[in-house]
Order: C-alpha cells, then structure tokens, then sequence
C-alpha cells in the first residue's frame, strides 16, 4: 500500500492561507490522504485551523487527517513538505513600528514588506526562526521540501541558501501568475489564451515575453497592446482594491519596456521615482497607496473575526481551487507528473547577468527529483540595472544576519533607493538606531547593541527568538488569494 504524504504547516494559524493550500491538496487523488501537520504558537488560532481542515475533509469526503501541535521540532517529525507562513512581530507592535518610526524622519511607505528600511527590520526578525525551522528539519526530516511563503521573501531565500544549503527550498508567491491575469483582464482577454514567461527577482521580475495565442497557433505580442490601452485610458481596469490604481506599472512598462510582476503599490517603494515628501503631486498623479499595508493588516483581522465564527457554525466549507503553487509542486514531487512553477531558489546561474548567491524568481520544472530552475541568460541591461538596486539591499541585509554585524544594517539602509532618495545619511544612521530600539526583544542581540558597543565588540552572540512567531496577519503576500 503506497504511503500518504505527511504535510506540516509552521504557522498554520494563518488560517485562510492554509485554508486555500489545504483545499488545494486535498482535490488531488495522490495527496487526498495526507496527514496535514498544524503548528502554531497561538492555542486558539491553532484550533481555528484544526477546525477548518477537518470541516475541509468532512467536505470533501477524502482520507486525510489532521494533527495540531505548539512544538515544532514534534510537528515536523516524518514531513514530507514544510510549508511556512507567518508574520513575525504581527501588524502590533513590529508592522506599527516599521512604519511609525521612519515616518517621524519624513520616509513614507506602502507595504514595507520586501525592501526599504521596512523590508531590512522584517528579514532581521524573520530569517532566525526560518533558520531555527531549518536546523530542526535537518534533524527529524531532512529530505523534506520547504515551501515558504514569508516576506521579504529574497532575503529569506538567499538567507537560507547561504547557512542550510542542503535545505530543500523554493520561495514562492502569486505576483508572477497574478499580474498575468490582471493583465489579460486588462486586455479582456481569457487568461487560459496567454503565454508569459517572467523572471528577475521577487516582486521585481518582469514578463520577459507576455503573448496571445491566436487560433493557427501562433502568438502575437501583446506589449503594444498594453502600451496602447495605456495610453489611451483603457488599462489599468480598477482591480481588487480600489485605493490601488495601478499606474505606477504601467508608467514603467513605457520606459523600460517591460512589466514587472508585483504590484504599483509595492514598486513604488522599491524605486527612488515616485514616493517623495516634497512632491505630493507625484502621489495624487499615480494614486499611490501610503500606510497601504496597515490598512490591510486591520481590515484583515477585523474580517476574521466574522469568518473564524462563520466557519465554526458552517457544517460544510466549500472549496475552490487557488493559483497557488504549493499543491502543484507536491503532486509533482510526490507522482512524478512534471509542472512548471515560479519560484524563488538560489541563482546559480540562472540569470547570468546578476550575482551568483542572490535569490532569483524564474521558472522551475518540477518533478520526482523535485524542484529545478530553467536557465534564462542576461536580462535586458535596463532591467539588470535596476534589479541590483534591490539586490544590494538584500545582499546587506543577509551579510548583516550572517556575520552578526550591526553596520551592515546601516549599509542595507544606505543602499536602499526609496530611503537614499529622501533621507540624508546621518539621518538614515539614527533611523536604523530608532528602529532597533524601538523593536527590541524581537530582533536578535547581536542587532539590538549599541553602535559604540558593536565596534568594540563584534562577535557578540545572537539570540535567535524561537518562541516570537505570531500569525495575526495570515500569509506573506498581501494580496487576497486570487482564482482561477
């Protein structure tokens, strides 16, 4: 009798994210007798998720089962996949922070999720307990896959790569796939016709080709397409979120001739053009979103609370399919039945035009032998130039977390184009101080020194805050799971 996947969620109190990847897996005969592992560190969004899966499997009619623990090292025991999702710190105190504190400096932002000096704060909490996920995977399942789902999702990658790289891992989000259907929605055109394929670096790959299938066959470039409906005020449609506009993109399509996967919102942030205290003209002109994230964190937990109720009563959840990729990947590793996802791995070159050890997002072939990334050469020179932008500040951001050295914070900040752009560099300096006292217990030690005190010492120890996890805001990406 063939053995069933066993499935453990870190984070699982994410509930609505898992709930989506659960309802995934279990419509797939191979995994639908899986044994879904459900930890958290929060009792009751612990039982909120054991509540759903079960109530999934009820729905369903299928063979799976599902088993909770608070211990992770217990709960990962046997697994066969890892999937991760949480938010370290929550939106209070550590999201607040990150946006109040660069605020009282004149630095606004949207998301404060991947880049910026938000982005830097997030990696230093996140990467020790994707470490510490890491080090007990090694001991009770070290052929098992991770799947994580964290942000900044580039700097947990490369992060990981550099100290577990015999850790299987893939990043993954839905900007690649997302974007695509935004656009053909854009165009009215059926999804299921486009052709695309993107790479670059998480939330800044762009479609490298974005085609039409026409009815002999062949495909038709649609980038004059879009450049026109732009131009001519037909795109971008309103989409999910109507404080959103999305013209940041679309400005960008027409200078560098190309479109980037994440959102205006989050673009806007990673780039010195468009966000800047003295221009309020610049933020009326491309509707761009500041304190974006925040307004989603509370508006997410204010919706939970009617869903973790409508869930407990409901005899029956129905499923629909998402376009995640989790559920795709298992199937693929598990029978062998080849897919193509995009997911974020370690170069390796892959992309030829940008550094070796950086954390890409290109397309993977995967299969029994699990998780392959395609080779994609140089990028356009336009597109590598601005990249690396990015990829400094992650690059920064992960020599400061594995060499325990606080400066590197500093020059993650310094690096960054939005904060250059704005702030000088004394005050980008006490910026970081602020924010790394303001953060306190949930960074680790070695980050939370004094500057004096790091210079006369810098192989201070690390505390890695194991036990800080917390899951008020489900799932790394701040979009809704989207539909296919």
């Amino acid at each position: 009798m063939a053995r069933n996947p066993r499935i453990t969620f870190i984070g699982a109190g994410s509930t609505v994210f898992m709930k989506n990847i659960v309802g995934d897996v279990l419509q797939r005969p191979a995994l639908s007798g899986a044994t879904i592992a459900l930890m958290d560190i929060n009792p009751q969004r612990l039982e909120e998720s054991a509540v759903v899966v079960n109530k999934l499997i009820a729905t369903l009619g299928v063979k799976a089962k599902a088993e909770t623990y608070c211990d992770q090292r217990t709960a990962l025991v046997g697994a066969d996949f890892v999937v991760v999702a949480f938010q370290i710190g929550g939106y209070e105190p550590c999201t607040v922070t990150d946006f109040e504190v660069p605020k009282k400096y004149g630095l606004r932002q949207t998301i404060a999720d991947t880049l910026g000096v938000g982005g830097i704060m997030r990696g230093l909490r996140t990467v020790p307990h994707l470490w510490a996920i890491c080090e007990d995977m090694l001991t009770v399942c070290p052929q098992a896959i991770m799947l994580q789902y964290v942000n900044p999702m580039a700097i947990n990658t490369w992060a990981i790569s550099e100290k577990y790289p015999d850790i299987r891992q893939v990043g993954l989000c839905h900007s690649v796939q997302g974007t695509a259907m935004e656009l053909a929605h854009d165009l009215d055109l059926p999804y299921e016709e486009i052709r695309y394929r993107s790479a670059g670096i998480n939330h800044m790959s762009f479609y490298l080709k974005f085609e039409h299938r026409q009815p002999d066959g062949s495909y038709r470039d649609l980038y004059p397409d879009l450049v026109r409906a732009y131009r001519e005020g037909r795109a971008p449609k309103t989409g999910w979120n109507p404080r959103c506009p999305n013209k940041v993109r679309y400005d960008m399509l027409t200078r560098l001739g190309y479109f980037v996967t994440e959102s205006s919102e989050h673009f806007a942030e990673y780039t010195p053009y468009f966000i800047k205290e003295s221009r309020p003209d610049l933020i009326e002109k491309y509707g761009i979103p500041l304190d974006e994230y925040p307004k989603r964190c509370i508006e997410q937990i204010e919706r939970w609370k009617g869903q973790a109720q409508a869930y407990r009563s409901a005899d029956r959840i129905e499923v629909e399919q998402s376009s995640e990729y989790a559920s795709s990947i298992m199937n693929s590793v598990w029978v062998g039945e080849p897919s193509v996802i995009y997911g974020n791995v370690r170069n390796n070159g892959c992309i030829t035009s940008l550094p070796r050890d950086c954390a890409v997002e290109v397309p993977c072939l995967v299969d029994a032998s699990g998780i392959q990334p395609t080779y994609i050469g140089d990028l356009p020179p336009q597109l590598t130039a601005l990249i690396r932008t990015n990829i400094n500040v992650q690059e920064l951001t992960v020599r400061a977390l594995v060499s325990e050295n606080r400066e590197h914070i500093n020059h993650a900040a310094m690096m960054d184009p939005h904060t250059a752009a704005e702030l000088d560099l004394d005050q980008i300096w006490s910026l970081v101080d602020d924010l790394l006292a303001a953060h306190g217990d949930w960074l680790p030690a070695w980050a939370r020194t004094s500057r004096k005190t790091h210079a006369a010492d810098r192989t201070s120890p690390g505390k890695d805050l194991t036990d800080g996890a917390c899951t008020d805001v489900p799932c790394a990406c701040d979009q809704p799971p989207l539909r296919r």
